[in-house]
C-alpha cells in the first residue's frame, strides 16, 4: 500500500478571554468562549459553518459537573450539526487531535478551544490532587504548591538551580526586581508567592487549517513543522524530578532528531507552560535552549494560569510570534499533570510563498 505524506497544517487564528481571578459566569465556559470564537472568526474571515471539526479541552472535576464540555457546545450553536471531540486535559492535547484530523485529510479546518473556571472551586488543591496516584498520594490530599516545593527543593539540593535564579525568572515575568522578591515570605519553602501561578479563570481558542486552505485565508500562516507528546511516570519516586526526559524526547521527535537531543536551531522564541519559576529553569536545561532564545515573553502561567487553556495559549502566542515576524521559528510547550508529568512540544514556522 502506498502511504501518503501528511498534509501541512497551520495555525491561522488565536484568541483568549481576559485573564481574571474570578468571573461571574457559569462553569460551562459559554460566556467566556462566545467572544473568543467571534475574535477567531474575525481574524480568519470564517464563521462557524466553515469549521469542519471542533475539539475541546476541559475538566469535569474542575467544573463540578458531569459532561461539562457538552454544555460548552452551546457557544458553538445547535445548527448545523458538527463533528466534535473532547479531551479531559489541557486543550493543547485537543489541538494535537485536530492536527491529526487535518493532516490525515479528514478535515480542512478545525477550531480548538479550552476553558476552566478555577475560582469556582472551594478547594482547588483537593480538585487537582485527584490527578495523583489514587492509592498512595491522592489520599494524603497534598496542596499543589507543596508538591511543587518538593521539586524545587530537589533541584536546589542537586545544584540545578538556586532561589536567586528562580527569583530572576519571576522578576522578568512580573517586571520587578529580583532582590525585592527574595525578601518576601515563603508560601511553601522554597517557593514564594511570585514562584507560583495565580488562580485564573479563562478560555482560549485556535483555528487550524490545511496548508492550501490556510494560504487562502491569511497572509502568513504559522505552520506546524513538528508536534509530539510523551508522558513520564506518574510516580514521583520513579523519576528524577529535576529533569524532564519526556519533554526532551518529545522535542527530539518533533524536530526529527536521530538522537535524544532536539534540533532547535533557528528557534527564536520558546513559549513554555511552566507554572512555577523553577520549572522554566528545568525545561531550559532539558531542551538545551541557548541564551539567544527569548523564553515566554507573554509572561506565561506566572502571570495568568487559566487551567485547561494555558498550554493552548502557549501555542497561540508562539503562532503570533510567527505572524508578526518576531520569529521565523518558534517552540511551544504544554504540560499536564503534576510536576511536568506529561509534556507536549509544538514547533511552528513561517514560510515564504
Amino acid at each position: 500500500m502506498t502511504q501518503t505524506a501528511p498534509r501541512d497544517v497551520a495555525v491561522i487564528g488565536f484568541a483568549h478571554a481576559r485573564h481574571t481571578e474570578s468571573t461571574f459566569g457559569t462553569t460551562n465556559g459559554v460566556e467566556m468562549l462566545a467572544p473568543v470564537f467571534a475574535e477567531c472568526y474575525r481574524q480568519t474571515g470564517l464563521d462557524r459553518t466553515d469549521i469542519e471539526f471542533w475539539c475541546s479541552g476541559s475538566s469535569d472535576y474542575l467544573a463540578g459537573r458531569a459532561f461539562s464540555f457538552i454544555s460548552a457546545v452551546d457557544s458553538i450553536g445547535a445548527v448545523p450539526p458538527i463533528s466534535e471531540s473532547h479531551v479531559e486535559m489541557d486543550a493543547a492535547w485537543a489541538l494535537f487531535e485536530a492536527y491529526l484530523k487535518i493532516a490525515a485529510g479528514h478535515a480542512d479546518t478545525a477550531l480548538v478551544y479550552g476553558f476552566g473556571k478555577a475560582s469556582a472551586s472551594d478547594d482547588l488543591d483537593s480538585a487537582l490532587a485527584l490527578q495523583l496516584d489514587p492509592y498512595t498520594v491522592a489520599p494524603l490530599w497534598p496542596g499543589r504548591h507543596h508538591i511543587a516545593a518538593l521539586q524545587a527543593r530537589a533541584g536546589i539540593d542537586a545544584g540545578r538551580w538556586s532561589e536567586a535564579e528562580m527569583a530572576a525568572v519571576a522578576a522578568r515575568a512580573h517586571g520587578r526586581e529580583a532582590a525585592d522578591l527574595l525578601a518576601e515570605p515563603y508560601v511553601a519553602d522554597p517557593l514564594r508567592r511570585h514562584d507560583c501561578p495565580p488562580v485564573t479563570d479563562g478560555a482560549g481558542a485556535i483555528i487550524l487549517a490545511s496548508g492550501d486552505r490556510a494560504r487562502e485565508l491569511v497572509d502568513n500562516p504559522a505552520y506546524i513543522s513538528g508536534i509530539e507528546h510523551i508522558a513520564d511516570s506518574a510516580e514521583f519516586g520513579a523519576r528524577d524530578l529535576t529533569d524532564s526526559p519526556s519533554t526532551r524526547a518529545a522535542a527530539a521527535r518533533a524536530t526529527g532528531s536521530s538522537s535524544d537531543r532536539p534540533d532547535l536551531g533557528g528557534v527564536g522564541i520558546a513559549e513554555l507552560h511552566t507554572q512555577y519559576t523553577h520549572q522554566e529553569l528545568l525545561l531550559r536545561a532539558a531542551l538545551g535552549l541557548s541564551d539567544d532564545v527569548t523564553v515566554t515573553p507573554s509572561g506565561g502561567s506566572l502571570v495568568a494560569d487559566p487551567l485547561f487553556s494555558a498550554g493552548l495559549e502557549r501555542i497561540g502566542y508562539a503562532a503570533e510570534a510567527i505572524w508578526s515576524g518576531r520569529a521565523e521559528r518558534a517552540l511551544a510547550h504544554a504540560t499536564s499533570g503534576h510536576l511536568l508529568q506529561q509534556n507536549l512540544i509544538c514547533l511552528l514556522e513561517g514560510r515564504t510563498a
